[in-house]
Formats: C-alpha cells, sequence, structure tokens
C-alpha cells in the first residue's frame, strides 16, 4: 500500500502523461474494436453505419443491477476509495459527486439506463488508470484492478457513466466551408483528461428532474454552460427557455457512436451538431474564450489537414479524436444542406 507522498507522485506522472499512457493502454485491449483507427475501444453494437438523428434514438431509465467489485489496488494508507483519496489529495476545483445515468445495455437504436453517480466511474476507471502509471514506473508489476474490469466495454463489469461529447460544426452552406471549436481542459480544474484537447460541449449524462432524462436536454444545457459560460444549470423547463427553443430548431444533431478510453474506462457518446452559420452566430455571439473546465478554442477550419493534427498529432482525448475522425468520413452527410 503506497504513503500518500507515494501516491502523489504517481498520480502527478498520471497527470502529465495521460495521453501517452493512453496510447499505450491500447495494447492491453488487442480483442476490442477501435474506432476509426483511434486508441477509443467499442463494441460493434455500438456503432452506427450513417450518422443516425439523435431523435433516433430511445432511452430507458431501469433498475440498476449489482455490479462484480472492483477494489482499486493503489490506494494510500487510510483511504476507503480513489474519489476519497483524490478529495483529500489531488482534488481538482470542479470535483463533485453528482447522480448520474449509468448504462445498462445499448440495442438496436434503444439505450437502458439505471441510476448512479459520477465518484462511480472515479473508483474504477481513475483507478485503474493510477494503477497503470505505477506500472509504467516500476512501482508494481501487475494490473490486478484492470484485470478484474476486463473487457471496458462490458456494462457487466463495471459502473459506466456515459459523456455526451459533442463536435459542433458551424456550417457556411454559401461558400460550403465548417469550422469546429476544442476544448483545452486545464488539469488543476477537471477531474479527467487535464491537459489534453477534447470537442465541445461535453457533459457527463445525468439530471435531477425526470425532464432531464434527455440526451438532448444534456447536450442544450452543456451548450450554455461551456460555449456562453452560464452558471451550471440544474433543472430549467426547456419549453419555455428562449437559448434552448432557439437552438433545438437550429441544431442538426447526430449519433455517431460510443466508445471507452483505454485508460480511464470514461465513456462517451460520440454526437456531432451542425449549426447554419447566421444561425450560429445569433447563438453563441458572445462565444467565451475559457470556462471553467478550460480554454475554448474557436472557429478552427474543418479541413483534412486540422482533422489529422488533432486526431494524430496532438494531445486529444481518444473520443474527441475519435469524433472528428468519424465527422471526416461522414462530412457529406453530416454537411448535407
Amino acid at each position: 500500500m503506497p504513503t500518500s507522498a507515494e501516491w502523489l507522485e504517481v498520480r502527478a506522472h498520471l497527470l502529465e502523461h495521460r495521453h501517452a499512457l493512453a496510447l499505450k493502454a491500447v495494447s492491453e485491449y488487442p480483442d476490442v474494436p477501435r474506432v476509426a483507427g483511434t486508441p477509443l475501444l467499442t463494441s460493434p453494437d455500438w456503432m452506427a453505419a450513417a450518422p443516425i438523428p439523435l431523435a433516433d434514438l430511445s432511452l430507458e431509465l431501469g433498475a440498476s443491477a449489482e455490479l462484480p467489485e472492483v477494489p482499486a489496488s493503489q490506494l494510500p494508507d487510510g483511504f476507503g476509495s480513489y474519489s476519497a483519496a483524490m478529495a483529500a489529495l489531488a482534488a481538482p476545483a470542479v470535483f463533485q459527486n453528482r447522480e448520474t445515468y449509468r448504462l445498462l445495455d445499448f440495442s438496436g437504436r434503444h439505450l437502458t439506463f439505471g441510476l448512479g453517480t459520477y465518484f462511480d466511474g472515479i473508483d474504477v476507471g481513475e483507478a485503474c488508470a493510477h494503477e497503470y502509471a505505477a506500472r509504467e514506473l516500476g512501482r508494481i508489476g501487475s494490473l490486478p484492478s484492470r484485470s478484474e474490469v476486463g473487457d471496458p466495454c462490458d456494462p457487466r463489469r463495471r459502473p459506466i457513466n456515459v459523456a455526451i461529447s459533442t463536435l459542433t460544426l458551424r456550417h457556411d452552406s454559401a461558400s460550403g466551408e465548417a469550422t469546429f471549436f476544442l476544448h483545452w481542459r486545464d488539469p488543476k480544474r477537471v477531474g479527467h483528461a487535464g491537459g489534453m484537447f477534447q470537442v465541445l460541449p461535453v457533459g457527463v449524462f445525468q439530471g435531477s428532474t425526470e425532464a432531464d432524462f434527455s440526451l438532448w436536454h444534456c447536450m442544450i444545457r452543456e451548450f450554455a454552460e461551456e460555449m456562453l459560460g452560464a452558471e451550471e444549470i440544474h433543472s430549467v423547463d426547456y419549453a419555455a427557455w428562449p437559448f434552448a427553443r432557439r437552438l433545438t430548431a437550429a441544431a442538426r444533431v447526430f449519433y455517431l457512436g460510443m466508445g471507452v478510453d483505454p485508460l480511464t474506462f470514461a465513456t462517451d457518446v460520440l454526437t456531432v451538431a451542425v449549426i447554419e452559420a447566421g444561425e450560429f452566430d445569433e447563438l453563441f455571439g458572445d462565444l467565451v474564450s475559457h470556462n471553467e473546465e478550460g480554454e475554448v478554442l474557436r472557429g478552427l477550419p474543418f479541413t483534412a489537414e486540422n482533422v489529422e493534427r488533432f486526431v494524430h498529432h496532438e494531445p486529444t482525448q481518444a473520443a474527441g479524436a475519435a469524433l472528428l475522425s468519424l465527422a471526416w468520413q461522414h462530412r457529406a452527410e453530416l454537411l448535407k444542406a
């Protein structure tokens, strides 16, 4: 069992080398499919052959099933969970144990969820990432927690909290050009994927009311929070909210697939929102340069060169790299007027 100081040394290595560790961790899963040539792991049942309108997916809220316990192998003295150690020794600025929707099953276009908490994912996924970093440093010789999980795409093996990752495309149909937006995640402010690029908005699928059990409603809140700097939204009347009505009318939203980060097991629903340039400028004229989680990179041309750059040559989170690669493959259909 490591001391707190030893745990912090490994934690620092994980934060500094997260992208390189994720690229290496994919080799632990030679039999698990990957998304579009990126490190993101997936199940064949999760991927769409072509973009699917988000509205064509159906959701069901069921009862959460009991899961096998995955004890963390690298907890410091005196801590019973990885989230407890993080909270006491290395808490980022944004670190709250809110209720989440836990993926239980995905069949066809129907997703079944139960209830869970944000720290469920931290206690397994981030703990397994820490364990992997400890092995890379020569502190341990095996990966017992990771081995206990097995296939990270199997919802029967671990709690799967999903995030909704959205590539936002501002499309000028007159010129045919499109731009996209990225987020640099500040490692001092986030508990996951710090120091890496990611598409935006991204948010863990969670909600505080029955009306919030909707992928699109969760995405609307994240658009307002991450791109306009709105205070965190816990409950809202979407029909009466002008921004929600205008965004719903303006955005064409598609599901492309779902995948798992090989290092942390973070699981992302991969979506694209295409918004005509004029409508985008009216909705996001006050686009922020920074938000609570990091810096917003605005207006990058959606070109083969930029896709190649952020998929293969920058420290981009696996889900973001996969989403950019998939969107480029399907660009003709996505940008069809």
